[in-house]
Parts: C-alpha cells; structure tokens; sequence
C-alpha cells in the first residue's frame, strides 16, 4: 500500500446518511476544502461489534473536533439502506442512534481501494472470470486531511485493533500548531506543551509552503 500523506485525498461522489437520518445521493469531500480540516475513517460492516464502538465514540468527542473546525466522516462498505438502519436502531440492542456525522456508502469498494484500505482485491481466474480474493471489507483506516485537501496523517489498522479516539484530536491539534506557529511537535506532544524548532533541515519551512 502506498501512502496517501502529502497527495490530494481521492475525490469521491457516494451516497450517505447525514444527521442519522437524512440519505443524500451526492456526497463528497470537496465541500469540505478551504474549510475545514476533515477526519475520513473506515470501518468493516455495520452491525458488528468492534466497529460501534469506534464510531460513537467519536460521536462521543464530535464537539471538541468541531471546536477544532474538523469534519469527522465514517465510511465503510455498506449500503446507504444499511446505514440508515443501523442509525436508527437502539445503542442497547446494537445500534448507533444518536450519531449525527455522515456515514459514507462504499457499495462499490471503490472508495475504500481508492484510499488503499480494502482487505483484498479483483482477480481473474484461470477461467477468465472475475473474482474476489481477500476480505471484501475495509481494514480500520484513518485520514487526516487538511483544507486544502492533502492527506497530512493516516493510520491502517486491522480488524480486531480498535483505534484511540484521543489520537485523532491530538493529531488535529498537532498539524494546526505547526500550521500556527511554524515549529513541528516532538513525540507525545500534547497540546500547550512546547514545541520544537526544525530551521536546520528546512522542514518547517518546506511544509510550510506545501
């Protein structure tokens, strides 16, 4: 898999649900660029067990990303139908009520190969026919994309490994510090504590510029 970070995001039109209830047929990404900054995930299927827990909690910590003027989107290879459902179904008995950001409908798969996240692939066989090989859902992806569009951090995880919430606000705050004041963030940096100078090699200046 080649990364993504420092190239444009792939541009998409998909169907989605927004707000939990509301299908829209042209969603897109684009709305989003020299707005705000966008965290695009993906998760496996609906209705499963690892993957509600992901998505509220981001639901859970919608308002410090939207006080970081950051879009949080989920995407994964469900239908819109599929989606909407699981939106109105019960957190007690499996759901995600209550979750308001847009789920993303990955039908296709297109999506999910587009960002280099699909457990899997296309093939012919020796018949000559199409066939799927692998897992024909996306792996735990994680896209921070800023608001010019360029994909600044992403991070893939595999099925059973849940990520950290915390991290993907950290990494907002992290890229819109250097972004503020020039200099880049040491490792566990966390947001007011000191930042660090990068002048000798020319990074700050050149991710500056990008």
């Amino acid at each position: 898999m080649a990364t993504l970070v420092g190239k444009k995001a792939p541009i998409f039109k998909a169907k989605a649900v927004v707000n939990g209830c509301e299908i829209v047929n042209d969603f897109s990404l684009e709305q989003f660029i020299g707005k705000k900054y966008v965290i695009f995930f993906f998760y496996p299927l609906d209705f499963t067990f690892v993957c509600p827990t992901e998505i509220l909690a981001f639901q859970e910590k919608l308002d410090a990303f939207e006080k970081l003027n950051t879009a949080v989107i989920g995407c994964s290879v469900d239908s819109d139908q599929s989606h909407w459902a699981w939106l109105q179904t019960e957190q007690n008995k499996g759901g995600i009520k209550g979750v308001k950001y847009p789920l993303v409908a990955d039908l296709s798969k297109t999506i999910s190969m587009a960002y280099g996240v699909l457990g899997g692939e296309y093939v012919y066989n020796d018949e000559g026919d199409v066939e799927y090989e692998g897992i024909p859902v996306a792996y735990r992806g994680l896209f921070l994309i800023d608001k010019t569009g360029v994909v600044r951090h992403e991070l893939v995880n595999d099925l059973p490994l849940g990520r950290n919430v915390d991290e993907a606000i950290r990494m907002v705050e992290a890229l819109q510090c250097f972004e503020e004041v020039g200099e880049v963030c040491p490792a566990n940096w966390k947001k007011g504590e000191k930042t660090m100078a990068a002048t000798h090699d020319g990074v700050a200046e050149y991710l500056g510029n990008k």
